[in-house]
């Protein structure tokens, strides 16, 4: 964590979506609320070029259209340095952006860390995602997340959001 305290938000459903400005890929400040007006999927990922992180971007990446066809875009969260994000984003050809979050900051908005008691305190980050709807709302948070399939579970979840959006 930023300050290694324990985190105190807790972000539920119906909850508005803590704004925030970070660099992307690019090393473009981007800002979470310049996306609203649309569906964000905002996810939260432990390292570029990891088995698990690649497997969740490339499945975001395969299922972007249909996302997009439900009016979302998928926004990758995780403490890797915007050239980190560069070489990931280019070697996987992936369509959305990454953003860095190298000093936590975002990361404790969203309480993206999980801490262990193996014998020690560790923290790590929490693999996690939220949908966002077009006002800036969480509609979907998702703690533990499972790389495999999980975007497809995203996507189906953004079917029944559209089915009951007024």
């Amino acid at each position: 964590m930023a300050d290694n305290a324990p985190c105190e938000v807790v972000l539920r459903e119906g909850d508005a979506a803590p704004d925030f400005v970070l660099k992307d890929a690019d090393g473009k400040d981007v800002r979470l609320s310049s996306f609203f007006g649309r569906s964000v999927v905002l996810y939260f990922y432990p390292r570029d070029r990891t088995a698990g992180c690649t497997i969740q971007a490339k499945s975001f990446r395969d299922e972007f259209d249909a996302l997009a066809g439900h009016g979302a875009l998928v926004v990758g969260v995780s403490l890797d340095s915007s050239e980190s994000h560069c070489d990931f984003r280019d070697r996987h050809g992936l369509q959305f952006p990454l953003l860095a979050d190298p000093d936590g900051r975002v990361h404790d908005l969203y309480d993206a860390w999980w801490t262990t008691l193996l014998g020690r305190n560790a923290m790590g980050v929490r693999r996690c995602t939220f949908v966002i709807d077009g006002s800036g709302i969480v509609r979907r948070v998702y703690k533990h997340v499972n790389p495999i399939g999980h975007a497809k579970q995203v996507l189906k979840d953004l079917e029944v959001l559209s089915a009951v959006a007024p």
